[in-house]
């Protein structure tokens, strides 16, 4: 299988680009420019391990087309990254297959360091009906990049889904393909007594199945089981506030264990 990596200006223009078969690194030394993006391609869909940015841990996602593209972050969006990402003048970019036995283990399906608001390709995908102020630190990309310190709130490490405090608020996530998954685990933000907190969660699987979950005043990963079914997506909705003076319950991360 072919596998390029590509760093593309706001024109298009290749300002360098690498491939590989299974396997590629691209080293680009120089510095990022606004509207620059990092381009991952395939020749066939697959999943892949993933590193757009050496200050990112490499993770696991399915490739379901034939690109997928991020734009580099710059001024207010990078709040939800590493400040040492996408910095300086010397960048490496890593993409491999997925191993057969990688991509067959139990593990958090829900997992995307790399997700973004235009992402149609890469999964998980994940996206939302409301995003406190748009603002990138509260985008729901958040909930699924795998950083879960939840003592604070704002810029990275403590980025999180946030709901402007609608009660109508819903986060999906989107695997790309069918799944097979037996559990949810929800990181609750916990920056009290600046946050509030849900005492109720439902999760609703494209199977047609909902889960209701009782949750507690806790920045501890609240997990929960679930019969183990096929699913294609998830969604997380009915958040019931718990009684607190504060306004603001959100989410630090959620967790979606199974397998391919």
């Amino acid at each position: 299988m072919d596998l390029t990596l590509k760093v593309i200006d706001e024109t298009g223009f290749v300002r360098a680009e690498t491939t590989g078969t299974d396997e590629t690194f691209l080293i680009f030394s120089d510095i990022y420019k606004p509207g620059d993006e990092a381009v991952v391609e395939a020749s066939e869909p697959c999943h892949v391990v993933l590193s757009l940015d050496d200050a990112m841990a490499p993770t696991l996602v399915y490739l379901g087309g034939a690109a997928y593209a991020l734009a580099v972050p710059f001024d207010i969006k990078r709040a939800p990254y590493s400040p040492r990402s996408f910095t300086g003048e010397r960048h490496r970019l890593h993409v491999r297959k997925a191993r057969p036995e990688e991509v067959s283990q139990r593990r958090n399906l829900a997992l995307n360091p790399w997700d973004d608001h235009a992402n149609k390709t890469l999964y998980p995908h994940a996206h939302a009906n409301v995003e406190t102020r748009g603002e990138s630190q509260f985008f729901a990309r958040n909930a699924i990049d795998g950083e879960k310190a939840n003592d604070d709130h704002g810029h990275w490490p403590y980025t999180s889904w946030g709901i402007n405090k609608d009660p109508q608020a819903a986060l999906t996530i989107e695997f790309g393909r069918p799944v097979r998954i037996d559990e949810i685990v929800l990181y609750l933000r916990a920056d009290f007594p600046h946050d509030a907190w849900w005492e109720k969660a439902s999760v609703t699987l494209s199977s047609g199945e909902t889960h209701t979950f009782a949750l507690t005043k806790t920045g501890t990963a609240q997990a929960f089981a679930i019969p183990e079914q096929t699913v294609e997506w998830v969604r997380l909705h009915s958040l019931i506030k718990a009684e607190d003076p504060s306004p603001y319950p959100a989410l630090t991360q959620i967790e979606v264990f199974g397998r391919d």
